[in-house]
This record gives structure tokens, sequence and C-alpha cells, in this order.
């Protein structure tokens, strides 16, 4: 009757109305504007009387009850009859300008909810985006909303708001702008109302929306907490198709200023709470997409397909609180634990091989059968083949993890069964030490470690076996996927078919347990937080036996287009956890024997992947392969005629691993690859895959054919070029493909090194290590290209002088080969990290990355990663300072944890000496001001992946040791009876004082106090001898090496790079080192790797006078830019390529004298015990960030022949990147006039005066390889 009433008299009640709102509005509305004047007077008078308090405190709590319900009467009047608020609008438009922040936020809410057309029930419950939904939702048919069916809650506006009231309407979008966040949030949440609701069903014009879009991701951005979260949550409140069709408008995550954009860029806030919602919300839209994303809509994926990579990404933050959210976001998500409903056992197929149940599409349908195992494993795939390459490997680094972390919690599990509640007999200290060690290992990876390790106590003294009972079946290989869930949820009753939440199971056992040793609520929650939160760590979900079927399946039907996924994860879960494959084994062995090749017939396209997968699990269960005929001649068969290569390798793998006459096996295979060998014959590749491998399994038995097999490798293969180059005016460059020729190129120089790693004759391993050294120089050192070989393509250079080195790598993992690796030569390959095309780069970082994580090189290849100053590519280079950061991290823990009588490890810093050797020898070095302030840029690198208060000190000494001595290296090229050490003295003693002088810059940026150490650090003999007289000494000391001018370029320089490395952590972190800064004043330089930067510094500079680059001037004078770099110091051939014992220059690598800090010998060796593994395990970054490759397999299979420790990588902690730092930009530094001419140095005259005779191991090779002889 009301409103019928209000509609058939809408002018007489607008009278009415409107004097009634007049006098709660603006009576409220006069208090407010009162109080904002005694205010100002109270600024002004000091005498003010009591009564003006009143007014001060704006309406009294009385007075907002009445509004309150004065603007709930506002809200039914604007959905029943519009026209009789015509005056009362106005009003309501004066209270958004009140002074008081309370009115200012009621009519802000109000308003939005006008427009929204919600009445005074409230707002309608948001629609429900489950991501454990099945089937997942799509645009087509989505689930009703439930609001739709309430007519109170239902949203409905009789006319558009915007048209009836414009300046009303403009005055509520001037709101994002109000002064206080309160304000702002209620707006932020008003705006996602009107836009969920279209204005209450009346509709927005596209421009409306538009705007109210663009606003929502405005607020995401704003300087205040509440206002982001308002804007996150309000994203969370779209149905899926508005997320789509609305927010997708404005673009995808993957382009800047998009709502999705700025929504993942939340993910990383420096707010913890903004951080939860925006993860959780990001998450979630990607799995409800699911299944458009299955179905290959490519709207959906380009909006919504690249959040797990931006989730995944937050990995590399190392911060505690974000590692433990993603990992709740991972699971619950991402990849629910739920995911799909899972009907009880008795349901399941008779062979108990696959789970079945029927998912319920709708009440007039029939019931549809499914395989839960097979739609789980879509979604893993589906997310992997989502992800880009750093994400990937974070995914597969927690899988790695699961295996590290379930050791140390299979240790604590035990520990606690020892401890046996506190009532133990024997060996109590060593129980409760042990268990205490663990237990602060455990928690130092959870967000609260002092909560955690109370509550990993408390369930200790519990002793609850059947939790012991419950974990160690989430961890076991031999649980299926609903052995694990069910452990994990820790029930015993069968599931119903609908979703359930984890963590609501979890609570219903869990905190029946606990309250048995506890009655606090708050110590249950406690509690179950922590072992949840490892449960998802420790769990065997992703690697699970019940998906193997599964992803076996897709991998050779290419269903929706997986086979890549699922080839990529299973070659991780051969390599990891080959045990789960033990029930498929069979069937795997069968699929290779029934499609093996031949002459006539090729490989099949998974059987790489297949083959990979049995040599990974006959390394470890080789008695449970197949062994009768049929299938060893299959193996044999794809060693002949298997393609790819790859192929042939791992069948002599698996043949070997299953064969109970080896030696018979391997003479057959050698006898059948190197008869009637004839280059581009059927097979050929695979015969030298084949001869490759197995000179490392079977180096005995093959070491009769070995003059045939270097025949082979050297005089028909590396030895000759039977494509000409193609044409390209470059000389060298990356080829994306590689042809035959290529291919066999490169396992040829395999069959060269694998053959050296296991020579079986220690008598001539110097000859033979000796010749391969020098062969490897020569690729490194002339651009993959012999000197005797010429018009090699230049797609084969790059690659082969690649192989080159990661072959030094791969051959200096063993101590007995390490020595043979020269200082000269080291200092050629560290070239390789600035090496012109970045896959060379690249490749040959990630491999000595993984390396040095792993332990197995020297502490001397630490010095390369710093070469990486110049990087162009950003990605490279932040990974690459990740990775330092993370070592860093590593032996500072390692240093923290040892005794006070124990030796230090200063690893990272008794490494500075080496780098500043490798400088004094860099191709690129010049003794002016300028080069100085660049290669002074090479410091700050390092001073800023390593340097740290505690630390400073020993490095500057380090810096000042180093103008204690001369270099020993003798340079390439030097003719016999001369003293090339003076030269190569002042480059030390320049880069000496040029260190201490950017330590000091770097000092006193950062506040901090260098102290005077007693100890003397001994440098390495390898490269430093002592000053022997003291008057020269005395004069080396004295002197200063450095021009005037550098002082203030460092000071500029240092200041510069800080400031970047300050504010370079936001979405795409800039060089460290500042390039707008840095680079200003940077002269072209011959660096290979900022060739593209020289030509366009030219490009600008054009027109002035200025000095030639170094390219240039080599380009003026003839001669490659390359060949001017040449070191020109040769070797007499009779000089010795192996170093002094390793075990001496470790003795010289410690500080000496009583009570000094001592370094750590100089392999890098030791074995962590479980609590270190459980620390290094607890932030997980893959050593070298790098996937599993063939590397991992092929010294798996090598163990039982290799001598040094075939260790699996153990993840390690990165540094921590700050979460979001938003300074403003830095004011480039003014670039720096060039000298339009130089008097050449005495520097120059001694580089241009170098012989240009054969160097040493130019003349080696060609001796010992028989290489026709080639001028120099």
């Amino acid at each position: 009757m009301a409103k019928y009433i209000c509609n058939a008299c809408p002018e007489k009640m607008a009278r009415y109305i409107s004097q009634y709102f007049n006098d709660v509005i603006v009576d409220a509305s006069k208090i407010s504007a009162s109080a904002g004047a005694s205010k100002s007077k109270r600024r002004h008078s000091d005498d003010l009387n009591d009564s003006d308090d009143e007014y001060a405190l704006g309406p009294t709590e009385e007075d907002l009850r009445e509004l309150r319900k004065v603007h709930g009467l506002l809200r039914e009047l604007w959905r029943a009859c519009p026209a009789v608020l015509q005056n009362v609008v106005p009003q309501l438009e004066a209270e958004l300008s009140a002074e008081n922040v309370q009115l200012r936020l009621l009519a802000t809410d109000t308003l939005g909810d006008i427009i929204s057309g919600i009445g005074a029930a409230g707002v309608p419950t948001p629609p429900a985006l489950d991501p454990s939904a099945y089937p997942p939702n799509t645009l087509s048919k989505s689930p009703e909303d439930a609001s739709s069916l309430n007519l109170l809650t239902k949203p409905s506006s009789p006319q558009p708001f915007p048209h009836a009231h414009p300046q009303a309407y403009s005055h509520y979008l001037g709101r994002r702008h109000d002064k206080s966040p309160l304000v702002r949030s209620t707006w932020t949440t008003g705006i996602g109302r009107i836009l969920t609701t279209s204005a209450g069903g009346a509709g927005l014009s596209q421009q409306e929306e538009d705007r109210l879009i663009d606003d929502l991701g405005r607020m995401m951005g704003d300087a205040d907490e509440k206002v982001r979260i308002a804007a996150v949550k309000v994203v969370n409140s779209f149905t899926f198709r508005d997320i789509i069709w609305k927010l997708g408008r404005s673009g995808g995550i993957t382009k800047p200023g998009s709502v999705l954009a700025t929504l993942a860029e939340r993910v990383r806030d420096r707010k913890h709470m903004v951080r939860e919602e925006a993860m959780t919300v990001l998450g979630r839209a990607w799995g409800v997409a699911l299944g458009e994303i299955a179905a290959n809509n490519e709207q959906v994926i380009s909006l919504v397909g690249g959040a797990p990579s931006k989730i995944l990404d937050t990995y590399y933050t190392n911060d505690t609180e974000i590692m433990a959210l993603l990992d709740s976001v991972f699971f619950k998500q991402l990849l629910p634990l739920a995911y799909p409903p899972i009907k009880p056992r008795s349901s399941r197929a008779v062979n108990g091989n696959s789970q079945r149940t029927k998912e319920s599409q709708g009440a007039d349908q029939e019931p549809v059968t499914a395989d839960p195992d097979k739609i789980r494993t879509e979604r893993i795939l589906l997310l992997l083949r989502s992800l880009d390459e750093r994400a990937k490997k974070v995914f597969f680094t927690i899988q790695s993890r699961q295996l590290v972390l379930s050791k140390v919690m299979n240790a604590y599990l035990a520990r606690c069964e020892d401890y046996n509640g506190g009532v133990m007999g024997e060996n109590e200290a060593q129980v409760k030490e042990h268990l205490t060690r663990l237990i602060k290992n455990l928690a130092s990876n959870l967000p609260n470690p002092a909560q955690a390790t109370v509550d990993l106590w408390k369930f200790a003294k519990m002793h609850d076996r059947r939790s012991y009972q419950l974990i160690r079946f989430c961890m076991a290989s031999e649980s299926d996927y609903r052995t694990v869930f069910k452990a994990n949820v820790g029930l015993e009753f069968m599931f119903p078919p609908w979703p359930v939440s984890l963590l609501t199971l979890m609570q219903k056992e869990f905190t029946k347990r606990v309250a048995e040793a506890t009655s606090s609520t708050t110590a249950s929650t406690g509690l179950l937080g922590t072992l949840s939160l490892l449960l998802y760590r420790v769990s065997l979900i992703v690697y699970n036996k019940s998906h193997v079927p599964a992803i076996m399946s897709f991998s050779k039907s290419d269903e929706h287009s997986l086979a890549g996924a699922a080839h990529e994860i299973l070659r991780e879960i051969s390599l990891r956890t080959p045990e789960v494959l033990k029930a498929h084994v069979q069937e795997i062995c069968k699929y290779l024997q029934d499609n093996a090749p031949s002459s006539t017939k090729s490989s099949d396209a998974g059987a790489l992947d297949n083959l990979k997968a049995c040599a990974s699990f006959a390394s470890k269960y080789g008695n449970e392969m197949p062994k009768d005929r049929k299938f060893l001649q299959a193996m044999t068969s794809f060693a002949l005629f298997g393609s790819p290569p790859e192929a042939a390798k791992y069948a002599v793998s698996v043949s070997w691993a299953v064969s109970d006459k080896k030696d018979l096996l391997a003479k057959n295979l050698v006898q059948k690859c190197v008869k009637d060998f004839q280059y581009g014959a059927d097979g050929f590749l695979s015969r030298l895959a084949t001869l490759s491998q197995l000179v490392l399994l079977a180096p005995e038995e093959v070491e009769g054919d070995s003059d045939t097999l270097t025949n082979i490798a050297i005089k028909q293969i590396l030895l000759q070029v039977r494509q000409p180059a193609n044409g390209s005016s470059r000389t060298y460059e990356w080829s994306e493909t590689a042809d035959d020729e290529c291919l066999a190129k490169c396992w040829a120089l395999k069959i060269l090194v694998n053959r050296t790693r296991s020579h079986p004759t220690p008598e001539t391993l110097s000859e033979v290590a000796t010749s391969l050294y020098n062969l490897l120089y020569l690729l490194i050192h002339h651009e993959g290209e012999l000197p005797s070989v010429k018009g090699t393509p230049p797609g084969h250079k790059s690659r082969l002088r690649l192989l080159a080195a990661r072959s030094y790598l791969k051959l200096c993992t063993k101590k007995s080969l390490d020595p043979f690796l020269t200082p000269d030569a080291f200092n050629s390959l560290a070239t390789v990290a600035q090496d012109g095309e970045q896959p060379v780069r690249a490749g040959f970082m990630q491999r000595l990355k993984k390396y040095l994580g792993q332990q197995r090189l020297p502490q001397r290849f630490y010095t390369i990663p710093f070469l990486l100053a110049f990087e162009p590519s950003d990605e490279l280079r932040s990974d690459t300072v990740t990775w330092i950061k993370s070592r860093a991290v590593v032996f500072s823990n390692s240093q923290a944890q040892q005794t006070s009588s124990s030796k230090a490890n200063i690893v990272m810093e008794s490494v500075f000496a080496r780098l500043l050797s490798l400088l004094a020898h860099h191709p690129d070095y010049d003794s002016d001001a300028e080069d100085l302030i660049d290669f002074a840029r090479y410091i700050i690198f390092y001073l800023q992946s390593v340097a740290t208060e505690e630390n400073l000190s020993l490095i500057y000494h380090i810096a000042q040791r180093v103008k204690q001595c001369r270099d020993v290296i003798t340079p390439a090229g030097t003719a016999a009876g001369t003293d090339p050490l003076p030269s190569y003295d002042d480059r030390l003693y320049h880069l000496s004082d040029l260190a201490q002088l950017t330590i000091r810059k770097y000092e006193d940026v950062h506040n901090w106090n260098i102290q005077t150490l007693p100890a003397k650090v001994r440098l390495p003999s390898s490269l430093f001898s002592e000053v022997k007289s003291h008057d020269d000494a005395q004069r080396i000391a004295e002197r200063s090496y450095l021009p005037d001018e550098v002082e203030q370029g460092v000071d500029e320089l240092v200041r510069a790079s800080v400031r970047a490395g300050r504010s370079g952590h936001g979405k795409k972190r800039k060089s460290d080192l500042g390039e707008q800064a840095g680079r200003e004043h940077k002269k072209a330089k011959s660096l290979p790797i900022r060739k593209s930067e020289v030509k366009k510094r030219e490009k600008k500079s054009s027109g002035a006078v200025t000095k030639p680059g170094k390219a240039k001037r080599a380009a003026e004078e003839g001669g490659h830019t390359r060949e001017k770099r040449r070191r020109g110091r040769s070797k007499a051939v009779e000089t010795s390529y192996v170093e002094r014992d390793s075990d001496e220059d470790d003795a010289e690598m410690r500080l000496m004298d009583q009570g000094n800090v001592a370094g750590t010998d100089d392999d890098g060796g030791g074995n962590a015990s479980d609590g270190d593994q459980a620390s290094e395990a607890g932030h997980q970054l893959r050593n070298g960030g790098e996937n599993a490759d063939e590397e991992e397999e092929e010294e798996a299979a090598a163990a039982a022949i290799e001598e040094e420790d075939e260790e699996k990588e153990t993840p390690e902690p990165p540094p921590r990147e700050k979460v979001e730092q938003k300074k403003p930009p830095q004011k480039p530094r003014p670039k720096r006039q060039k000298k339009t001419a130089r008097a050449p140095t005495s520097n120059n005259k001694t580089r241009k005066k170098q012989p240009t005779s054969r160097n040493a191991a130019t003349a080696a090779a060609e001796d010992i390889f028989d290489l026709p002889s080639s001028p120099g």
C-alpha cells in the first residue's frame, strides 16, 4: 500500500519525505560542520568553553543509529518508488562532503547500494567459486545465483541512477580521492557491487562500465592496505562470467595496467593480508576457469591462464609466510586434494587400479562414469602446461622438496617413537639432542618458528602412534592417491561423493587426539596449522603412483594437447621417484619391446621418455626389470637404430643394468657400432650415442678398441666439415636446431670426454686427460672451431663451444681430473659466461650452478658467476644473483652452526682474490680511468651479492692482500726465458686499489664500519706468490695505482647501484647495478654480449667527437674483435698442465695463525647432517634453477663405475627479496664527456707487442691428436 501511494502521488509524497530526511540528514551535517568550525577555531584560541567539545566529537551514537535507519529506508524507497527521492538525493550528495568521516562513510555506502539496487535486506550472498567442483564451470553453463531466487536480496533498480542524477553520480565517483581510507575502501566495495549487479539490473553504458573497471584497478594499487584488500575482495565477489566478460575487457594478467594484471601484482604485496587475499582469489579464478582452459578457450587462457605462474613466482621471495601461503593456495585452489569427489572403495573396478565415481550433471540427466585418477591427472598436466619456465622450476622444486623433507620427517617420527612421550630408558640425552635438532630445522621453515617448535614438541609428547602411521602413509611411495588423501584428512570412514573440506576433516581427527594432551582450543588450532602445513610439504601428492597410468595415457594419445606436459612430468617422476613406477614398469617394457626400431622402422614418438623412465628405474631396481631375450634384443635395436640418438644412450643404460653378461654385451655392441662405420649411414648417430655411453659404463671392455673410437671421433667427425657455411655475414651465432653433422660432432666429443671420465688405467690417465683438455681449450678459445678446420658453420661453433665448456665442468667434478685445468685455461673457460649468444651463456651457467650447488666442483668455480655484471638478460642475471645469495646463505648458516673452536666457512669471501686475478687476465682489461670504472661494476656486483656488515672487513682485507703478492699465471704466448709478470702485477695492483676504493665507498653508503682483522689470509699459490723484496713491497704499498678521476666515478657508480638495488625489487627488477645510472657513462667495449649496445651508443653519438670503441678500432685494423682479445700468452709444449696438489691449495685458502678464521677446503665437499638438509630444504630453490636433464640419468647409470658420490640435487634457499618497495625513479647521472684522444698506456703497448706464435694448447693438441698444424 505504501508503495502504491508513493507511486500514485509522487510530487506530494516527495515534499513530506524530503522534509523528514532534511530533519535527520541536514541536522547531522550541521553538527559535523559545526565540529569542523570548532576545530578550526581551536587552532587559534586557547580559551574555548566546554560546550565546544560536544560538537568536536561529531554526531552521537544515537544520531548515527537514526541515520542508519534513514539510509536503510532510502535504499528501499529507491527500489520501490525512486521519484519521491528527487529532493533527497541532493541532501545525500551533500553528505558526501561532510567533514565527519562517519557521515561520509555512511553516505558513500548508501549511494553505492542505491546505484546497485540493493535494499535494506542487505547484500546478496556472493556466488561460490569452488575450484574443487566437478564438472568445472563453463561460460555457457554456470551455477545459478542463489540471490536471484530471493526477492528481498535480489538487486533491483527501477531506473539507471547515473542518468536520473548525473551530478550526484559524478560526486560519488569523486570519492575515490577521499582522504580517509575507510571511505575509499567502502567506495571500492560499492563500485564492485555496481559492476556485479549492472547498476541494479538497469544496465551501464560501455563507457561507464570501463571507467568503473579502471577505477577498480587503481584501487588495487592504493597506498592503504584496507583499500587494496577491499579491491581484491571485489574481484572475489564476481562470477566466473563477470571475470571473463567484464574484468577481462581491460586485459589479461599479462597486460600491464589491467585489473587482472594488478591483481596478480598484489600476490607480492608488502602486507601479508593483501597477499593472502590476492593469491587466494587469483588461484580460485584459475581453478574455476579450468573447464574452459581444458577446452582450449583462447580468450580464457589469455586472461587467467598465467595466474599459476604469478602465484608460483612468489616462491623466489623466500619469505616463510609467503611460502606457507603458497603451499595453502597450491593444494586448496590450484590442485585441491578433494578434487574430484572420491567414492568409496567398493565402487572401484575389479582390478583395483582405477577409481570410479558418478558425478551428477543435473536432475534430469543420467549419471556419467569417470575415472577420478585421470581427472586429477588432467588437472595436474593443465597446470604444468600453463606455467612459464620460471614457474616450472618452482613446480618441480616443490616436488623435489617433498623427497628431502620426507626423509627429515621420517627421522623426526622415529625420534618421536624413541622419545616415547618423554619416558625413556637409555640414551635419553642423545634422543633429546637429536629430536631438538630436527624440530629446530623443521620449525625454521615455518612462518612462526617459535610457535612451531612448541607445537612439534607437543606432538612428540602426545606420542600418538596412529598419527605417526597416518603421516607415513602420506609419504610412502606405495600409497595410492586415495590412501594419501585419507591419511591427510585422518579419517577411516568412507567419503561422500561431494567435495570435502580438507582442513575440516583433519580437525575432526587431530582435534580429538590433541584434546587428550591439552584443553586449550588455541593450542589445538596452532598444532593443527603446523601439522597441516608440514603434511602439504611431505605428502606424495603429484608424483603418486595412481597418476602414472593416466600420465602414460596422455603421453600417447595427446588428449587436450597434453602430451608434452605428460612427457615432462613422466621424466621427472622417473628421475626423482622411480619407485612409483614399480606397478607399471612391465607395461612400459612391453610397449618398448613391441615398438623396437630397425633399419626400416623408426622409433615411436614416446619411446625416448619411456626409455628414460626405464633407465632411471633400472639403475635402482634392476632385479625387477624383465631379462628375457626378446627385451634385450629390443634394447639392442634401440641402441643401433633408436631415434633421437638419446634413445640409444638410455637403451644401453637399461641393457647394462639388466644384463647378466655385461662384458659380452659391451663387446657385442662395440663391434656392431664400429664395424663399417660411415658418416651418413643408417643409424650412425645412434651408434655414436651408444659408443659414448659404453665408454662410460664399460671402460675396460671398450679400451681394446680405443684407437678405433678415437679415429672415428676425431678424424672422421671432428676434423671434417661436410656442410658449408650458410652464407650468413655472422661467423658465430646460435641455431635453434642442430643438423646431423652438428649432432655427430657433439656425440664424438662426448665419446672422448666419457672415455677420460672412466679411464681405467691411472698410469695413462695423464696423457689421455692432457690431450682432451687441450682439445677443449682450442674449441673454447677459437669459438667452437679447431684451428686446423676452416669453414665450420656458425651454428655449429656455438653448440661446440658450449659443449666444450660444459665438458670442462663435468670433468672437473672428479678430483683426479680437476688439476689438469690450468689457471690460464680456467680464465679462458670463464669467458664463456660472457659469450655473444644468450643460449650459450644460459646453458653454461645452468650447468655451473647445478654442479656447484651439489658441491661437486672446487671453490674456484664460484668466481665465474660474478662475470655476469654486464649480463643484458634480466632473467639470467636476476636468477644468478638469487643463486649467489642463496649459496652465501648456505655457507653463512653452515658457519653459524659451527662451534667457536671450529674453522669458519668463508668460501664466498675467499673467492674475491680469485675474482681479482680473473679480472686482471680479462681480455677487456685496460688501465685508463674509464675502463677501471667499468671494472668497478664487477666488484660492486660481487659486493651486492655477497657483502654484509659482518664479512666486509674480511673482503677488504683480501683486497689488501692481493697488493702484497705477484701474479704467477704464465700467459699463453710468452717466449721461454722471458719474465711476463710485471705487466700482470700492475693489473693486480690497479684492481686491488680499485677494490679497496669501491669497498670503502660501499661502506660509506651503508654506514658500516670496516674493522681491522688480526688474521692474515693466505692466497692460493696457483695464482699468487709473495713479493720477496721488502723494498719492492714497501714501494708497491705506498704507491697509488689509480688515476685521480677514478674516485669520483666509482663514488657515483656505487651510489647509483645501491639506489637501483633498493628500488629494484618490484615486478620487473632492474639490474642491481642500475642500468640507467651505470650505463650512461659506459663506453663501447668489446664484450660480445654488449655489441648491440655499442651500436646504439655509436648511432646516438654520431656527430660528436669521441674516442673510437675497442670493437671499432679492431675493425679498422682489419682484425676480428676476438682476435684482438687474444691473450697472446703461449706456453712451451713441455709445460705441465697439472696444477699443484689440491690439498696444498686447500691449505693456502685457509686463514693461518692460532685463533684465526679459516676457509673451507677447495673442493667444497662435506655432507650435511639431517638438520642441515632440513635447513636447506626448507627454502628449496633448485641448484642452478634447472629442470632434470640427461646428465642426471647418465651419472646415475654410471654410479657404480665412478669414484665420486653421485648425489641427487638438494634444494637450497634463495635469498629473501623485498616483496614490494615503491620509490620514485632515480634521476640518471649525466653522461661523462669522453676524451677525443689518448696516449697509449704502457699496458696497451705490452698487448701490441704480444707474439702471434702458436700457443702451447694448440701445439699439444696437434701433436697428441695428430692434427694438421696451423698458423697461430
